[in-house]
């Protein structure tokens, strides 16, 4: 049997709701017409619809705070950063400045001994003892200055 034959002869044979009695028939045709009466009232009658308000204001608020605070904390974090490095740097330069003027005082003692001991030498080398023949006339200094006050 054909697939072309198969169908040809379905349609040639009498379907169930032919075959019913006609009080079935009337009452399925009732049912049908009532299931599409509703369908049609429910369609077409106005819908009653929720109109849903969320309240979402706290939520604007909130984030908007939360926003102001991490602001206001990566500012003053920065800002307490830059004030740290400032301070560190002010500390630093007080500190070398100290060692700096520690320096220039050893500096100037070492110039100054060293000043005082070409001096000394210098004064050594200079002066020298009296010779044994210019006593007499050395002591007379000595004694004409002392007498004469």
């Amino acid at each position: 049997m054909s697939w072309l034959q198969r169908f040809t002869s379905r349609a040639e044979e009498p379907t169930e709701m032919e075959e019913m009695d006609s009080a079935m028939k009337q009452a399925l045709g009732d049912f049908k017409a009532s299931v599409h009466a509703w369908s049609d009232a429910a369609y077409s009658s106005p819908r009653m619809v929720r109109n849903a308000v969320v309240h979402r204001t706290w939520r604007l608020a909130a984030g908007w705070s939360i926003a102001a605070v991490l602001l206001a904390g990566t500012l003053s974090g920065g800002l307490y950063e830059q004030h740290r490095r400032a301070v560190e740097a002010q500390v630093a330069a007080a500190q070398e400045a100290a060692h700096q003027r520690e320096l220039a005082a050893q500096r100037a003692q070492q110039q100054a001994q060293q000043e005082d001991d070409i001096l000394a030498s210098v004064d050594k080398d200079i002066s020298r003892e009296v010779p044994n023949a210019m006593e007499p006339l050395a002591a007379l200094t000595d004694e004409s200055s002392t007498n004469g006050n």
